[in-house]
């Protein structure tokens, strides 16, 4: 089985926060294929299986809070053996990217993302797929913390539909073809992004 995990917080308040943009993709994703997400005690989080690109496929959100979204990760690795250099692709949001462009990457450091760092020491390790969801920067005097709390600008909310259909399609592309093939049609120029 392989396993996408979208990263974010628990609860209404933080629903339509950028920071939550990495539960909107792989809700997005299981709507598309009819995947239930449901509360799973034992994962710390809403799980749900169904097949994308003919293969098994769970689908997680940590309920753990984003700082620790490690043990849900790792609970989840332990119930349905995985390697996570093959199977394990984690979603979350990303100040360094502008929003609406995605990045996809085999592995790497966390880059100052706390969510994706617990789970790279939760797990032990960094050699597993993400795809990186542009937020943008926060404006001069804007602290980051409230920036990544906050929801999306007006002119942001009316293209995250887009958005989610883009990371979508780039989750299903690397599911089907692949990180290397898939990174040459996800890593592309701003021009090509939805809006």
């Amino acid at each position: 089985m392989r396993l996408v995990v979208g990263l974010g917080n628990p609860g209404p308040e933080y629903e339509d926060t950028r920071h939550n943009v990495g539960f909107r993709v792989v809700e997005r994703l299981a709507a598309r294929h009819a995947i239930a997400l449901k509360p799973e005690k034992r994962l710390h989080g809403r799980f749900g299986i169904g097949r994308i690109a003919g293969a098994p496929l769970g689908i997680l959100e940590p309920l753990t809070w984003m700082n620790r979204s490690g043990r849900a990760v790792a609970a989840a690795i332990d119930a349905h053996p995985l390697d996570p250099a093959t199977d394990l692709l984690v979603v979350y949001d990303d100040l360094d990217l502008p929003f609406g462009r995605l990045r996809l990457r085999p592995g790497g450091g966390a880059g100052g993302h706390n969510g994706l760092g617990d789970v790279q020491e939760q797990i032990g390790r960094n050699d597993f797929a993400r795809l990186r969801v542009g937020i943008g920067r926060p404006p001069p005097g804007v602290d980051v913390v409230e920036y990544v709390l906050s929801p999306f600008a007006v002119e942001e909310a009316a293209s995250l539909p887009g958005l989610l259909d883009f990371a979508c399609d780039a989750l299903e592309s690397t599911l089907r073809d692949g990180v290397t093939r898939a990174m040459n049609r996800i890593n592309r120029d701003p021009s090509t992004t939805p809006t």
